[in-house]
Formats: structure tokens, sequence, C-alpha cells
């Protein structure tokens, strides 16, 4: 190993990270058995789905109302039914506009049934006509909140549709209600102190993730049949994984950022940043994009067709053993491998196992490349710039059940200042580091290639249980630093009754092989999977 110098690591530096690993492990050993104790047996389990509505794919709802074999009217009530069935248990729905909502769907039937438009032409005008959508907590709905979990913008409302929703919208979607997320959108566990935990539709006891894990659970328990989320570290790809269905960051710059609060003020920050398409089913993601991406749609050629028998199958079950970052499961690795021997006997294509070593330094990476010359610190951001929060003192309150923040955001402001300043020579090495890693994948990749990697190296934890996981997010971190899209697809259920699943990796702007690969997958091995239900 070598330093940021280029010289040789020494020996006591590497023994080091070796016994602070496996001291790591031991703890999350320890924590892993305290919460099965505390937690007790499995969670409550979903009320069942009684309405088949709430199992179509939001492309086929569109189909269907188009053609006037079904109302918006009941679609939208359908879901809503359903929102108020679950919400109760899950806590996933932190705000709604079900009368406005309601209303829109009759005006979309009343178009439909004044001919004013054939098919076809509504078809290519508004493709989603009459379909419900929801959204996180961050992404702006006219109307509704817009508090990111921010205790201090616990009573903001939008005063206008992000750029996202307005896309949907005027592609004929309605929105219908918002989805909690993590204190200002910065961690994997969707918990704040303005809307409060949400519980994973698998087991009630277990993460949905974060940031967009309100509705990563919302989508699996079928409350609504497509929706939008934003991912800088993960934070759609992880709540799909957790949850059984699938997401899509999309390349850099590609979808709009108008709209979703917080945005970071630096331009390679917001590189970082995307927001993408969460559903069920694969087959809607490619038509959510092309909407959300406006005028950039013709940069991704989402209409060239895929030949999977072509496309470069590259693989890798691990990060190499990064410092602090739990192994991955071995029903991960497995599904992996039989994605691989899928690719290999059904399409014939070219599939290579690959070890990019780089990965180990994912989480380093990640942070040194969230560093910013004057960007605010997150004792400012987690008040929402209304002022800014002293750590200890905070913690202090926390402790006495005071705080008005979570103990993680808390203890982000604390630790913030202790990692790589922005501008130091292990900063720029770990920059550098980001760099050749991409060359490397690009190399790898070109423009006919895809790489399969894991989305999380464990199914979904228990709450809390992140607190001492907390690097787990580098594997979908990276991809983000590199600006290249990705496609969280669900592979079922592993041995813990939990969603498991893989990401699907391309090159920048080839957001359409991901996607042809998350359809395939979808087909080959069933994607989304019902959570266990009262009968």
């Amino acid at each position: 190993m070598t330093n940021p110098n280029g010289d040789q690591e020494p020996r006591e530096t590497s023994l080091l990270k070796v016994s602070g690993n496996l001291f790591h492990r031991f703890i999350v050993l320890i924590v892993r058995t305290v919460m099965k104790f505390l937690f007790g047996a499995k969670g409550s389990s979903m009320p069942p789905i009684r309405d088949l509505t709430l199992l179509e794919s939001a492309t086929s709802l569109a189909k269907k109302i188009r053609t006037g074999k079904i109302r918006s009217v009941d679609v939208v009530q359908s879901f809503i039914d359903r929102i108020e069935e679950i919400n109760p248990m899950l806590n996933c729905v932190v705000d709604r506009r079900f009368e406005d909502a309601l209303r829109d769907a009759a005006a979309a039937d009343k178009l439909i049934e004044s001919q004013e438009y054939t098919e076809a032409e509504l078809e290519r005008l508004k493709p989603f006509l009459g379909v419900p959508i929801t959204t996180k907590d961050c992404i702006g709905i006219k109307g509704l909140l817009n508090t990111a979990g921010i205790h201090a913008r616990r009573t903001v409302r939008a005063d206008e549709d992000s750029d996202a929703i307005g896309r949907m919208r005027a592609a004929g979607a309605i929105p219908l209600a918002i989805t909690n997320t993590s204190e200002c959108c910065m961690w994997w566990e969707s918990i704040n102190k303005v809307h409060g935990k949400s519980c994973n539709p698998y087991d009630t006891n277990r993460t949905v993730g974060g940031s967009s894990g309100g509705e990563g659970c919302l989508q699996a328990s079928a409350g609504s049949p497509f929706g939008i989320g934003s991912d800088i570290g993960g934070s759609i790809r992880m709540p799909a994984f957790f949850n059984g269905i699938f997401g899509h960051k999309p390349s850099k710059f590609i979808v709009s950022l108008k709209g979703h609060y917080p945005i970071p003020k630096d331009y390679e920050l917001k590189s970082f940043l995307g927001v993408g398409p969460m559903s069920r089913y694969a087959t809607d993601l490619k038509p959510m994009l092309r909407i959300l991406a406006g005028e950039n749609a013709e940069k991704l050629r989402l209409d060239e067709p895929v030949n999977l028998a072509r496309v470069k199958i590259f693989y890798q079950t691990d990060d190499g053993g990064g410092h602090l970052v739990t192994p991955v499961d071995a029903d991960i690795r497995a599904a992996i491998g039989k994605v691989a021997k899928h690719f290999e006997t059904a399409h014939k294509a070219k599939v290579q196992q690959v070890k990019l070593d780089k990965f180990r330094k994912s989480a380093p990476i990640w942070l040194a490349n969230m560093k910013a010359k004057e960007a605010a610190g997150f004792d400012q951001e987690i008040t929402g710039y209304t002022g800014k929060i002293n750590p200890i003192i905070e913690l202090f309150k926390w402790f006495f059940g005071c705080s008005v923040h979570t103990l993680i955001g808390i203890l982000t402001a604390l630790f913030e200042n202790f990692g790589v300043k922005y501008g130091d020579p292990k900063q720029k090495y770990l920059v550098q580091e980001r760099n050749k890693l991409l060359q490397e994948l690009e190399n790898l990749l070109g423009d006919d290639g895809v790489f399969i990697y894991p989305t999380h190296p464990t199914a979904a934890p228990y709450h809390y249980e992140p607190l001492v996981r907390a690097l787990n997010f580098s594997y979908t971190g990276i991809i983000n630093v590199l600006g290249l899209p990705a496609t969280a697809c669900p592979l079922g259920l592993g041995s813990e009754g939990l969603p498991i699943g893989l990401q699907v990796v391309s090159a920048v702007n080839q957001d359409r092989l991901s996607l042809a690969v998350a359809c395939e997958l979808e087909r080959a091995f069933g994607g989304w999977v019902a959570p266990e239900i009262i009968a």
C-alpha cells in the first residue's frame, strides 16, 4: 500500500486496519444480536392486496385508462385506499393531496371521453395520463410539505412543482402524495424528527433505507404505481434494494434538479446528485426517464434497440475488502453468479469477472470528493440554513430527549471536520484515485458494456443498525462520484426472507444498456415479490 506521496504504507498502518476491521465485525455481530433480542420475532405482515388494479405497472394502467378499459378516478381511489390501509403500519406517506388528485383524475377521464385526441395522440402527448405518482419529501409538489426531514422546515410547503414533477404532470401523471426521507436526505435510514420512522413492508423491524426510503417502501407495498427519488450516495438504489423494487440513478446532469431541496451549490457536487425513477416494474423506468430527462433525453438514445447478446457483461461480487465495510452476504454473491450464468447461457453474451482494486477505497473516495471549496457545513445544512448547531450541546440535549435532530445528524455534524479537508494532500490524492477508477471503468465498459455489482453488502438491517454499518453505503456512493448511471434490480428474497438484488452500471449516457439488462433480469428472475400478507 502507498500513501498520498507514493511511499509504501507502514506495516503498522496495515495491521491497524486489519485490527480495526476485526473489531468492527465484532461490534456488528454484538449489535445484531442485541437488535434481534430487542425487536423479537419478525414484524407485522402486510394487509392482502385485494384490488388487482394495485398489481398493474404504471405503463399498463396508462394504456387501460386511455383506451377506456378503466377510469382514472377508480385507479386513483384504489391507491388512496391502499395508502390509508398500509400507512398506519409503515409510516411511509407524510403528506397527501387525495381530493385534488381525484379532481385531476376526473378531468383526465373527461378528456378521454371527449375524444379530442385519438388513443395514439394521447399515448404520444400524455403517455401516463390518469396514473397517480408519488415522490419523496424533498422533491416539490405544489402545496405539499417540502421539509427534507429538517425540523426547521417542518411547515414549509412547495410554492411550485419541481421540474421532475412538472414534467410528469405534463405527461398526464397525477401527483398523489409525498413520502418520508432521512434528515436533510443525508443518511441511509428514513427517520427524522418531523415525520418519524418508516418501516420495511417485508419486516417492519427492518429499515427501508434512505433517503428515498419512504418511496421505496410505498412502491413495494403497492401503495403507488411509480415514483421519483433522488440519489447522491445511493438514495434511490439502496431503498430500491431493501424494498425489492427497481430504481434508476441517471447519468450526471441528465435530469433537472430544480425544485429539489437541498441542492449542492458546488458544480461538481451537483453532478453527483441524480433525480430518477422508481417502480416495481423495470418496464416503467425507461418511459419515465424519457419524460424526466426532457430535452436531454436525446443524449441517452433511449429508443435505440439493445441486443443483449452483444452487450459485454462484467461483474464483481464485492469491493475487495473495504475498511469498516461489512462483507457481502453469501446469497447476494450467489445471485450475482446466477445472473452472470444466465447471460452466458441464455444470450451467449461475453461475461467476465473482474477485480477493480480501487473499489476498496470507495468510502474514503466518496467522502473526499464530497468536499467542496466553499460548501456550508452540515451543522448549517441540518438547520435548513436558519442557523448553526453546536454538535456537543445538541448531543447532550439528545441524550435527554430534547433535541430536534436525529443522532446520526448530530454525529455527522460533530465528526465532519475530523476527516479530510478540501485541498489537503489526502483529499487531492483521493480525487485522483476517483479519476483513475473512472478511467478504468470507461475503458472497460466502452459503449457496449455493463458492470454488475452489489447494491449493498447485506439485506435490510434492523432499525438503527446502520449506525454501526455506516460505510456500507459505499457500494452505491462510489458510482455517484463517478457520474455513471446505475439501475438497482431486485432478485427475489434472500435467506432472511428479505429482498436482495444488484446494481447494473453503464458508461455515461449509456443508461439504455443498464435499463435493458434490468428488463431482462425482471423477465428471467421475476422482479418484485409481494411482501408476506395477512390472509
